[in-house]
């Protein structure tokens, strides 16, 4: 599965600069990370609900929550990179705050790595000359299409009208490959993992469940030219 020879990926520097992330690229540009042109862009009705599912659960509870849930998205790329890569596969470990991740990680390759043939690279970074940059959690072969890889762990099952901005990351990704490989990616994939339930031990009491969505065609045609105004109005307003 595992294929690094395909691309000479390059490795470049991150910072955080007045709290945006920012990447110091092989061709000495020091451009905006893809996550932080979509945060500061996101549409005024985004930041509204946003805002107001703080102030439903409490601002507390609601940093509680996000910090539980990166902190278990986290755990699982961890699986994922250490499957792909060595061949290990997940397994629960005594930390119990583990389990959870586990279990998505090995949901993810069951029901979503099967269709993956090969994997070019993991934690892959990307950039587009004095543009843009990024890391794509993988790219590879899925239905033997090439295709920009990305794993997502989330609360609560998604709506495909909810995950805009997972696919402008994949449309931004996609951009910035082609351009500096000579790819023609036209392709990205969400490998998505809804947490199980668990009980008050953190035993699980019901198995993750598994979504996939799949971005091409005219609909990455969208994406690429929404992602191109997104990143306009990031420049004409920072």
């Amino acid at each position: 599965m595992y294929n690094p020879n395909k691309f000479q990926y390059q490795s470049f520097s991150r910072h955080v600069e007045d709290g945006r992330r920012v990447y110091q690229t092989p061709d000495g540009g020091r451009v905006p990370s893809v996550t932080t042109v979509l945060d500061r862009t996101k549409p005024k009705e985004a930041r509204q609900k946003l805002q107001e599912w703080k102030d439903r659960v409490g601002h507390q509870r609601a940093q509680q929550i996000t910090t539980e849930a990166a902190n278990r998205g986290t755990r699982m790329h961890t699986f994922l990179e250490n499957y792909i890569k060595q061949g290990i596969v997940p397994s629960a470990t005594t930390n119990p705050y583990s389990w959870a991740s586990a279990a998505m990680a090995q949901t993810i390759i069951d029901q979503g790595l099967e269709r993956v043939s090969e994997v070019y690279g993991v934690e892959v970074p990307l950039y587009f000359p004095s543009l843009y940059a990024g890391t794509s959690d993988g790219v590879g072969m899925h239905n033997n299409q090439e295709a920009i890889l990305d794993y997502k762990q989330t609360n609560k099952p998604k709506r495909r009208a909810w995950i805009d901005d997972y696919f402008l990351q994949l449309a931004a990704y996609a951009l910035a490959h082609n351009e500096v490989y000579g790819s023609s990616i036209r392709k990205g994939v969400i490998l998505m993992c809804v947490k199980p339930e668990q009980n008050e031990n953190l035993a699980i009491t019901k198995p993750p469940e598994y979504q996939e969505f799949v971005l091409e065609g005219a609909e990455f045609d969208h994406y690429c030219n929404e992602w191109w105004k997104r990143l306009e109005l990031y420049y004409l307003t920072s």
